[in-house]
């Protein structure tokens, strides 16, 4: 498989999972819509698809890595070869230098790529548990939040239901108590 295969292919594959993440963000949408999910549930489920669509991310850069060290591979051993050729033939020591130095250059380049798919690989992994860490915290945050948000609204509930209804105000009291009024 060339890399201009490989590059069609993962770009076709990009492009797939954000037309999967779209028509799943469609029917969370409805969901909302008909009333048969709650926001909870719907954040949950964008968060389900986020992380499909970084793995799916992930596995085209372990593609691409792939490639890249069968290409390092392939260079090497032609370098090998060459290098062989070299020690033991006299009269082709010039071409042999010459198609030396052309694959380490193709050696080069792979190596190159290679360190670059190892890096982009890390950092998708690492952004990848960085991110589900992140949600994990969000989500303790709002169960706490809304815990103490019910638990603050019951208390205020309790103690109008102790108070008494009527309304006075300020320096009232007194002035009926002036007035001779008792209650």
């Amino acid at each position: 498989m060339s890399f201009h295969e490989i590059s069609i292919a993962v770009r076709a594959e990009n492009r797939a999972s954000y037309a999967f993440r779209a028509i799943a963000m469609d029917v969370v949408h409805l969901g909302y819509s008909f009333g048969l999910l709650d926001s909870q549930v719907g954040r949950m489920i964008s968060g389900v698809m986020s992380a499909v669509h970084l793995f799916l991310s992930l596995k085209a850069v372990l593609t691409t890595t792939t490639v890249a060290q069968q290409a390092h591979n392939a260079a090497v051993g032609m370098e090998t070869t060459l290098q062989g050729c070299a020690i033991t033939t006299t009269s082709g020591l010039s071409l042999s230098y010459i198609a030396h130095a052309v694959a380490a250059k193709i050696a080069g380049a792979a190596t190159w790529f290679l360190n670059t798919g190892l890096a982009m690989q890390i950092s998708l992994l690492t952004l990848g548990v960085g991110l589900i860490a992140a949600t994990a915290g969000y989500m303790l945050w709002l169960a706490s939040t809304t815990r103490n948000a019910a638990s603050a609204q019951a208390e205020y509930n309790a103690e109008l239901a102790r108070t008494s209804r009527s309304i006075r105000r300020g320096g009232e009291e007194e002035s009926l108590r002036n007035r001779g009024v008792e209650y």
